[in-house]
């Protein structure tokens, strides 16, 4: 249900660590999509592919620098200077301030939080986060430009020992009668296997279009996971393995039936604790192939970033350097 909602949101950095919060773009949308209640619980329709996912690297051009700054245990602001042609991220500085509340249910998981995240010309993006009891998780995002707001989202997910059952409002109108409702269910059928289904509901004064869904995931003792989801437009096939402690890999075939057209992806993370290092890349049917490598100059509390993507069929070459302080 991520795709709903606009794409410039970004997650909030609700990482947290024994001295606070932890400013680590990586982790900040690892933890954000944890489960909360810890039993068996198989995670929301959105996390179904996570695993697969998290190991391609995303790429940007340009030039960065972002500064994360720890008032409290519970209140960080951070400073995002992007420098780029805006072909994959918008150019300009964002100031942002984070707000995680002192309900923690474990090092890593705490509530409520707050996110904004704002730029000189007073465009917004807001995120709040909250866990209501036990089970029902609140997540509300909102994003303003030039004093309206563009978009809005409302998920609630309700977080069972073997279940989760989702819905997502997302820029509802009333006055236009228009809209998009997502409703998700995945349950866990063994240890092993999680099965799920999807309905996407878009809808005008004039029109309703829905997409149902069907998706599973098999995760092996082996330290692999299979997942796919299917409906009447596409097909995506995802796979992931962790080889050892510094390897992990995953393929991800994605299909318009539409067209019809297929992509198939191929990307690998390299983990280095010992040198502080982490590597990640991908290589792609449509000749794409891209790199992001992350260095802690540490002890200093500096990752150096490095970019690099290119498309050999287009002869299109993008790089990108990033410095992150915090």
């Amino acid at each position: 249900m991520g795709n709903v909602f606009a794409s410039s949101m970004p997650p909030p950095p609700v990482s947290l660590g024994q001295a606070g919060i932890i400013p680590d773009p990586k982790q900040i949308s690892e933890t954000n999509n944890q489960p909360i209640i810890k039993n068996n619980n198989p995670g929301s329709m959105e996390e179904l592919h996570r695993k697969c996912k998290d190991v391609f690297p995303m790429t940007f051009d340009g030039s960065k620098v972002v500064v994360n700054k720890m008032l409290s245990n519970h209140f960080q602001i951070s400073h995002n200077i992007i420098m780029s042609s805006g072909s994959m991220q918008p150019p300009g500085y964002r100031f942002g301030a984070t707000y995680i509340g002192t309900k923690q249910l474990s090092p890593s998981e705490a509530f409520p939080i707050f996110f904004g995240e704002i730029d000189p010309n007073g465009n917004l993006n807001s995120r709040i986060i909250h866990l209501m009891g036990e089970r029902v998780r609140m997540n509300i995002a909102a994003q303003f430009q030039n004093s309206k707001c563009v978009a809005s989202q409302l998920i609630t997910d309700y977080l069972a020992p073997d279940y989760t059952a989702s819905m997502a409002l997302s820029n509802i109108d009333l006055v236009r009668n228009s809209g998009l409702t997502v409703v998700s269910y995945l349950q866990n059928v063994t240890n092993k296997l999680s099965m799920g289904a999807e309905m996407v509901c878009q809808y005008n004064s004039n029109v309703a279009h829905s997409i149902l869904s069907v998706a599973g995931r098999y995760t092996s003792p082996d330290n692999y996971i299979v997942s796919g989801t299917i409906n009447n437009n596409s097909v995506q096939l995802c796979y992931y393995q962790k080889k050892n402690e510094y390897l992990q890999v995953g393929v991800q075939v994605e299909t318009n039936l539409t067209e019809p057209d297929s992509t198939a992806s191929f990307g690998y993370q390299i983990d280095l604790p010992k040198s502080n290092f982490v590597f990640r890349g991908l290589v792609d049917t449509n000749w794409n192939v891209g790199c992001v490598f992350e260095k802690k100059l540490l002890p200093l509390p500096f990752t150096l970033m490095f970019s690099g993507t290119i498309n050999h069929l287009k002869a299109q070459t993008r790089v990108g350097l990033g410095l992150y302080v915090g």
